[in-house]
């Protein structure tokens, strides 16, 4: 027999009904020549340093750096009763290959040789490696296992990312907390974000705002505005002088400009979208994509590309035109896709961009939860955008004259909305306001325009931008230091 061990028991599950595994039994399933079992998270992890010397229980600065040289693993508390059955059915005689079903990245990789090690286990391994929880995918996976060593290295770099967090975390928090005597944690990622943060939010304590003012002439929707002044009488002079006037369009800059489409989501593009648009933390966006990939509605969340292979074009053709049907916010959009915008294989490493599966045709969206049917709308959209045309607009920079006096405006004119219309119905459809942009106007130099009004606005100089919008996101954390 075949002892398949998915990352968790709802996967397992999915699995198991694939390949016709269906008996249920004490923490596996059987049938069809595979037994299918699963890890609860991490099931092993390594030693405490007090678990390699009794001396290493007291926290001395004498005693760093701990350095072991022979690295040791135990297993959670919590999580024996589990690994005992994984151990067991390992070993058991009737299992003649074990198969690793574990999420396809790095982590999932540590979690099962862990378990596979821990248990002494010597019986040839394969690796199933898949980005979709859709049947097919499942049993596309199963046809075409590699051997578990093509993934050594992979291992490899897990163990090395596990063992630099625990010598920094050791030796780190132990020194701090030594050094101040409080109980100080140091982490790899966690202090040194920290450390950007209250770096910047001192800059924001320390800096002193500013006043100035500017005097503007309004005509239509133009809005043109001068250099900052520092006194408010000298602004009041210009509009004064300004008032009912008519000016005069000197210079007029004028650059086409494109902006290309998004790129597809990878997971850290898609938690910071659903940060700036639901403020949703990247926890909380991870879960909602980790629950619908189970659900077989998007491909696997865990990945750094923002591409699909090359070979599947005609796939994303019949996705878009699903979506098109299916999307709510997609009701009367036309527009010509061009997959290949979105096609490298060359780009992708271990698994393609987040995307929407067939799956979605058969689902009823308006059951999931609200917050996994933003994140499928989400992701659905940046489908269509990716495979959109490109933005096209006229930038103008216009330096204008009035009664001598000098201003200053940036208009644009759109030539093609491309990705924009889709973008702007998303936003439409969830409430979200749209972000300003420079004013859609007809300008055009040596022309007279007017008479104008005029006024003068007052304004503050801004302190540096808080990271909590800008890295914070990675942590959770949303407009609070």
């Amino acid at each position: 027999m075949k002892l398949v061990i998915a990352e968790k028991p709802s996967v397992a599950m999915a699995l198991a009904s694939v390949i016709g595994a269906r008996t249920r039994k004490d923490g596996y399933v059987e049938g069809n020549g595979y037994l299918v079992s699963w890890c609860v998270g991490h099931l092993v992890g390594l030693c405490d340093a007090s678990e390699y010397d009794e001396k290493y229980k007291k926290w001395r600065y004498e005693d760093l750096p701990i350095v072991p040289e022979c690295w040791k693993h135990r297993v959670l508390e919590g999580t024996k009763k589990q690994f005992g059955i994984l151990k067991k059915l390992m070993r058991d005689s009737k299992v003649d290959e074990v198969i690793c079903a574990t999420d396809a990245g790095r982590e999932g990789e540590l979690i099962f040789r862990l378990v596979y090690e821990q248990a002494g286990c010597k019986k040839p391994m394969k690796r199933l490696w898949i980005s979709s929880m859709e049947e097919q995918a499942i049993k596309d996976g199963f046809a075409s296992l590699k051997d578990g060593s093509c993934y050594d290295s992979l291992y490899q770099s897990a163990l090395c990312r596990a063992k630099a967090d625990w010598l920094v975390g050791i030796n780190a928090s132990r020194l701090f907390s030594v050094l101040y005597n409080q109980n100080l944690k140091v982490g790899r990622v966690q202090t040194p974000t920290l450390a950007m943060i209250v770096d910047r939010n001192q800059k924001i304590k320390e800096f002193t705002k500013e006043k100035y003012y500017m005097a503007h002439i309004k005509f239509d929707e133009m809005d043109a505005v001068t250099e900052h002044f520092q006194k408010k009488e000298d602004a009041d002079r210009v509009a004064a002088d300004c008032m009912e006037r008519m000016c005069e369009v000197e210079k007029d800059d004028v650059k086409e400009k494109t902006v290309r489409p998004p790129k597809l989501y990878d997971l850290t593009t898609l938690q910071r979208e659903a940060n700036r648009m639901f403020g949703y933390t990247a926890q909380q966006t991870l879960d909602a994509v980790q629950e619908m990939y189970e659900q077989k509605l998007v491909t696997y969340p865990r990945t750094d590309s923002q591409y699909l292979t090359d070979e599947m074009g005609e796939s994303t053709e019949t996705l878009i035109q699903m979506l098109l049907g299916k999307m709510p916010y997609a009701e009367g959009l036309e527009y010509h896709p061009d997959v290949s915008k979105v096609l490298n294989s060359k780009k992708v490493s271990d698994h393609h961009a987040i995307i929407p599966t067939m799956e979605v045709a058969k689902a009823d969206i308006g059951e999931l939860k609200e917050r996994n049917r933003k994140i499928l709308y989400l992701i659905s959209a940046r489908v269509l955008t990716a495979t959109a045309d490109p933005y096209i607009y006229e930038s103008h920079k216009c330096q204008i004259t009035c009664n001598y006096h000098t201003f200053y405006l940036t208009a644009k004119k759109t030539k093609q909305e491309g990705f924009k219309a889709i973008e702007n119905k998303l936003k439409q459809f969830f409430g979200v306001k749209i972000e300003k942009e420079e004013p859609e106007l007809d300008i055009w130099a040596g022309k007279h325009y007017g008479p104008c009004d005029s006024l003068v606005s007052e304004h503050f100089t801004q302190p540096p931008k808080q990271y909590t919008d800008v890295i914070c996101y990675e942590r959770g954390i949303r407009n609070r230091p």
